[in-house]
């Protein structure tokens, strides 16, 4: 029996997506579950799945290709036979295919590069487009007599088409600038309490929930507990209207290789420091195989961004719409600072709270600041919920 091998319903914010890379050919068996297809959005990287067994008869749509919500891009039958004849050849061609990204494949033609030749550095070994410039840029450095290059002097460009998640994090970036009043206030926060308390509990913490404490959930807790006391900035804006949202799903921003993704802890207000370190580990493990849900992806009502973990001390966070505010925090460093009139050396941490001025006023977002520093310099508070 002939099956269609439809795309997936997409959410009512993607319009359309990409075919990035077929895993199976024609002629191949394929057991039910097993991923057919990696499908791109501006949001996500989707597997699609094999939703019978049997054998992929015809390919309707190409690697690179645009689709649309359940457009009929392949043929697969349930009765038939794998092609064992031919199945040598079309199984090297799909590796091939698969084996290099369509942004990969564009650069790689443009500059005359050989992808058999590139290790690649993706999910499963697929080379990306950043293998491909790094293959680009060592071609560049042969000597200008043995290459030919296409500037004088040996000054070589490249043009490279932005993947959607790029398009779209551009798109986002530039409509929160444009449509909000954003300002942004600052803080530092001593982490050694935090420190301590993690030091004195992390071995018991992991041996009784199965999950290292770490320090997000910490940051996590004092949001929520600042977020109670301050609800315009788990607010969003709606034409002339205020939104107050009475839960608390966290936006935590993650970077990959495709770019940043921001899943959603939801209801993060009930979760414990361990629900909350798990969350963050598999998000942290799927973001970068691709495999987050475009579920995971949407609302949220406020944000955090760690750009500490890539060594920034100070940044200006950009608020992700429709949210109010966003939280920065950066890198711990041990800085001197004056305690009861002396100087000692503690670990601090600079704090950043981009907000939108149309509905957070400047005195609130000080204070909301103020609270999230407070909490995380008496722990104690946040987990007596005080």
């Amino acid at each position: 029996m002939q099956v269609e091998v439809k795309v997936p319903q997409l959410s009512e914010s993607v319009s359309e997506a990409t075919l990035v890379a077929w895993h199976k050919q024609p002629g191949e068996a394929v057991a039910e579950g097993e991923s057919l297809i990696d499908i791109e959005t501006d949001k996500v990287i989707l597997e699609l799945p094999a939703i019978k067994s049997g054998v992929l008869t015809k390919i309707l749509k190409q690697n690179g290709d645009k689709v649309t919500s359940n457009e009929v891009i392949a043929l697969l039958d349930t009765e038939a036979k794998p092609d064992v004849s031919s199945a040598v050849q079309p199984d090297v061609i799909a590796k091939e295919q698969a084996a290099v990204m369509p942004a990969a494949q564009k650069i790689a033609a443009e500059n005359k590069v050989d992808t058999t030749a590139i290790k690649g550095s993706g999910r499963g070994g697929r080379v990306i487009k950043e293998d491909v410039l790094n293959a680009v840029q060592e071609k560049a450095a042969v000597p200008v007599s043995a290459v030919p290059q296409p500037i004088a002097g040996g000054r070589v460009e490249q043009r490279v088409p932005m993947t959607r998640i790029r398009q779209r994090i551009a798109e986002r970036l530039l409509q929160s600038q444009q449509n909000a009043a954003i300002l942004t206030t600052f803080n530092e926060v001593n982490m050694l309490p935090v420190i301590e308390l993690r030091n004195h509990y992390k071995d018991a913490f992991e041996k009784k929930h199965g999950v290292k404490l770490g320090f997000m959930s910490f940051f996590i807790k004092a949001t929520i507990l600042a977020l109670h006391k301050f609800p315009m900035v788990n607010a969003s804006v709606d034409g002339t209207d205020i939104i107050y949202h009475g839960y608390y799903d966290i936006g935590v921003a993650i970077g990959s290789e495709r770019g940043l993704v921001v899943p959603i802890i939801r209801d993060a207000d009930k979760l414990s420091l361990a629900d909350i370190e798990r969350q963050i580990i598999d998000f942290g493990t799927r973001a970068k195989d691709g495999k987050i849900a475009l579920e995971e992806l949407t609302g949220g009502t406020f944000s955090i961004s760690n750009g500490g973990v890539f060594g920034s001390m100070l940044s200006t966070p950009i608020i992700n719409p429709p949210q109010s505010a966003i939280l920065g925090i950066h890198a711990t460093k041990d800085r001197p600072v004056a305690e009861n009139g002396q100087v000692v050396i503690r670990p601090m941490n600079y704090l950043a709270l981009s907000y939108d001025h149309r509905i957070v006023d400047g005195r609130d977002a000080v204070l909301f600041l103020a609270t999230i520093k407070e909490a995380l310099e008496y722990p104690g508070r946040v987990l007596l919920d005080l």
